[in-house]
């Protein structure tokens, strides 16, 4: 007995409805599947203009983050230190535990990159 099967429904990034957070235009996101406050697993993907920055903040979830491309600068500690800062090229992932503070760097170029996890989530500014 044949059964027919539905066709693929991809989400393509240009039908995403892009934001950037206040007061920081290096930084874009969409919510691909999921949303921050459903208790759910999602996918958001973010899009980092060269030398864009992201200070140091935290999420009360986990998250997994995989490098689409170029190379994404991390650093985890309580003050945004370009010192202690790893390279994660395109195509690793990292870890960031929940409420560890960190911050991000596009210090070579336009990075995009893919966050995942189960919510809701949050980012959280980090004040020491």
């Amino acid at each position: 007995c044949a059964q027919t099967l539905p066709a693929p429904q991809p989400i393509l990034p240009g039908a995403l409805a892009w934001f950037s957070p206040p007061n920081n235009s290096t930084v874009r996101g969409a919510w691909m599947l999921g949303g921050e406050k459903e208790a759910a697993p999602y996918i958001f993907r973010v899009v980092l203009a060269k030398d864009g920055k992201l200070p140091v903040h935290t999420h009360p979830e986990s998250r997994h983050t995989t490098v689409l491309s170029g190379t994404l600068y991390v650093g985890f500690g309580p003050e945004f230190d370009a010192s202690k800062m790893v390279a994660v090229p395109a195509g690793a992932i990292y870890v960031a535990p929940a409420n560890v503070p960190h911050y991000l760097w596009a210090r070579d170029g336009e990075v995009s990159y893919q966050e995942s996890g189960t919510g809701p989530t949050a980012t959280v500014p980090f004040k020491p």
